[in-house]
């Protein structure tokens, strides 16, 4: 989904301290998720204060702990190997059965036909995702990092600074790094979300499930119109099956595409098969005399069969069982600062579960998307270990790529960059490009392009970055897709800018 918000920056963010670091004080007692007494330990203090602490663990394998299995946690992996920090210092603990791996593979090549050359481990290993080197549970043992699978926290002592996991496991940490993401947003089981059938997708197991439904499957509803509806339908019409998506908005992707850039898309989908129900709200899933679904229940008292359902209805930051560490109430997840820290010394959060200064736009927010997952998880682990203190400064962007597989009669891969604020510029017919500009008081705030070149997809950032005043009649007379950029590159080249 596209989670970032037009929000003023909480009052809670004024709370959190600019000098975080890890306190040394730590008791023979305490109790798993009692919040710690301030510390006046400065954050330059911290770094050279951790190894210090971690002296007297059991296990001196764990100077660092990153809690998740994702993107973030992978990234982070990299940056920590990177400064020579890793090997016999790092811990990764996970609910993940796998080494972490690019996730967005899920809902697009992973859920491919087999005749379709889907993907599959090892080949989505962190770090090919940004052309890096894969990062095999091979990987993580040559760099000396101790890895915990399918062994979740359940439990955090702060004072003591021991996390502890499902499996009984008591981790002590000298800094902590949460990369917990998020988990899929679920029908309750009352209206039938946990009838067999019913799918919902963060993890490999997740896509696996329904891609054994998918075998066997005649109709498809997908329920919800974003990033996931749009990925999973394109996915199903790759294995020719009949497929329904509802949603209650009036077009797909209402949280950034335009009305007239959606029917695009949306005309795109049903040239290809995929039905859609705008404007629907759920009363219930039904089951089958079998148990399995069988169908959907609108509040109209209409119904859609179906013998496979994926709910792509959002997600939410995967909190637990950190919440003293403290919370956002405003966008959710995990209040950090500009470098990352939490308001407890030594803790930090970053990817998805993160609520982050938002510099660009001076408002807080939650970005659910892989590239913040990775630029966030870097920009962490480089200021925890070095002198580095630049406030993250990030340039919201969002992708899709679907109908990738062989045989598809188009691919789709658009790209955003920027806020989707203000008056728009559409430019182009979709065949195959088609260009959206957002201008609000003479700026150019935000782009997205469908099938750019290179040197297009790579001039989106310089203008979402810049916002470059720009002239909106000459903008909307450009002829094609290629002119309008050409009137936005020469407008940031009178900024002074770079291109």
């Amino acid at each position: 989904m596209f989670p970032v918000r037009r929000l003023m920056m909480a009052a809670a963010s004024n709370s959190v301290s600019l000098k975080h670091g890890l306190s040394l004080w730590c008791p023979h007692s305490g109790s798993f998720s009692r919040a710690q007494p301030k510390s006046s330990v400065s954050f330059r203090s911290f770094r050279r204060s951790y190894v210090v602490a971690s002296s007297a663990f059991a296990n001196e394998n764990r100077e660092f702990v990153i809690v998740g299995g994702g993107n973030a946690a992978g990234y982070a992996a990299r940056t920590f190997v990177e400064h020579g920090m890793a090997d016999g210092r790092l811990c990764i603990v996970t609910k993940e059965a796998f080494a972490p791996y690019e996730r967005p593979a899920l809902t697009k090549g992973y859920l491919f036909p087999l005749d379709k050359k889907p993907a599959r481990l090892p080949g989505f290993h962190t770090c090919v995702g940004s052309g890096g080197e894969r990062q095999t549970p091979e990987w993580y043992k040559d760099k000396g990092i101790e890895t915990f699978y399918q062994d979740p926290v359940t439990g955090i002592d702060i004072e003591n600074q021991t996390l502890k996991t499902n499996s009984g496991k008591l981790l002590k940490y000298g800094a902590l790094l949460i990369a917990t993401g998020c988990t899929a947003s679920r029908f309750p089981d009352r209206i039938g979300g946990g009838l067999p059938g019913v799918h919902y997708i963060r993890d490999v197991a997740d896509a696996d499930s329904l891609i054994s439904s998918l075998e066997k499957a005649k109709k498809v509803v997908i329920v919800g119109g974003g990033y996931i509806g749009m990925e999973v339908a394109a996915a199903a019409v790759g294995w020719k099956l009949d497929t329904t998506i509802i949603f209650p908005e009036n077009h797909l992707l209402q949280r950034l595409f335009t009305p007239s850039l959606a029917r695009k898309y949306e005309e795109f989908y049903q040239e290809n098969g995929v039905k859609f129900l705008k404007g629907a709200s759920i009363k219930n899933l039904e089951a089958g005399a079998d148990g399995r679904v069988s169908s959907v229940r609108l509040e109209d008292g209409s119904s859609i069969e179906a013998d496979t359902v994926v709910i792509g209805i959002g997600a939410k930051p995967a909190v637990s069982p950190f919440e003293q560490v403290g919370l956002n109430s405003t966008v959710g997840g995990i209040q950090v600062d500009g470098l990352f820290r939490t308001k407890i010394p030594g803790i930090f959060a970053v990817g998805d579960v993160a609520a982050f200064p938002l510099k660009l736009y001076d408002r807080v927010t939650r970005v659910e998307h892989v590239d913040h997952a990775r630029r966030s998880a870097q920009h962490c682990v480089k200021s925890l270990l070095t002198a580095h203190t630049q406030i993250y400064d990030y340039l919201p962007y969002f992708y899709s790529r679907v109908f990738e597989y062989e045989g598809s009669p188009r691919k789709i891969w658009w790209q955003f960059f920027g806020d989707n604020v203000g008056e728009t510029v559409e430019i182009g017919n979709f065949d195959p490009k088609i260009a959206t500009f957002w201008i609000d008081s003479g700026k150019l705030k935000g782009v997205l392009l469908e099938s750019g070149s290179p040197e297009e997809f790579e001039l989106l950032p310089k203008l979402a970055r810049f916002q470059p005043s720009v002239d909106k009649a000459k903008l909307q007379s450009a002829s094609s897709v290629e002119e309008a950029l050409d009137i936005a590159r020469a407008s940031l080249q009178q900024a002074g800018a770079s291109v």
